[in-house]
């Protein structure tokens, strides 16, 4: 399974280590479930998960991205636009798309309009987990 994850689940991962979220991220971290990744995403994964607000430690979150990194298979870049009313989620779809992901998991549904994501799977944390774990 290849899944894109929004930055809100990657954070509430660090934040909340008993949560969904962080059941996602060990799947991913343990090679059960593919993390689909591109450069916009790493760079916002690190600038938001570094913010003094998250109190977490810089060196812990440079190890996962650096094996989020490792793991992760490369988007290609597309050349069309999405027109997503958060420009700073254009990456995450485009990686969707780009790679056939069976699920872009987000915390935010509102910022991926069913309309406007050219029929990817957009699904909440707990949506994703209930569907690997009915397969």
């Amino acid at each position: 399974m290849k899944i894109v994850l929004d930055t809100n689940v990657l954070v509430s991962a660090f934040l909340k280590p008993h949560s969904k979220p962080a059941r996602i991220l060990r799947l991913v971290i343990q090679g059960e479930v593919k993390i689909i990744i591109n450069e916009a995403i790493l760079a916002e994964y690190y600038e938001v998960l570094i913010r003094p607000v998250f109190k977490l430690n810089e060196k812990h979150v440079q190890t996962i991205l650096k094996l989020i990194r490792a793991k992760g298979i490369k988007a290609p870049a597309l050349a069309e636009s999405f027109q997503l009313s958060d420009g700073s989620d254009e990456p995450f779809l485009e990686a969707a798309i780009a790679c056939h992901a069976d699920a872009l998991v987000t915390g935010n549904l509102k910022h991926f309009p069913k309309e406007q994501c050219h029929g990817q799977n957009i699904l909440l944390p707990a949506e994703f987990l209930n569907r690997i774990t009915t397969m």
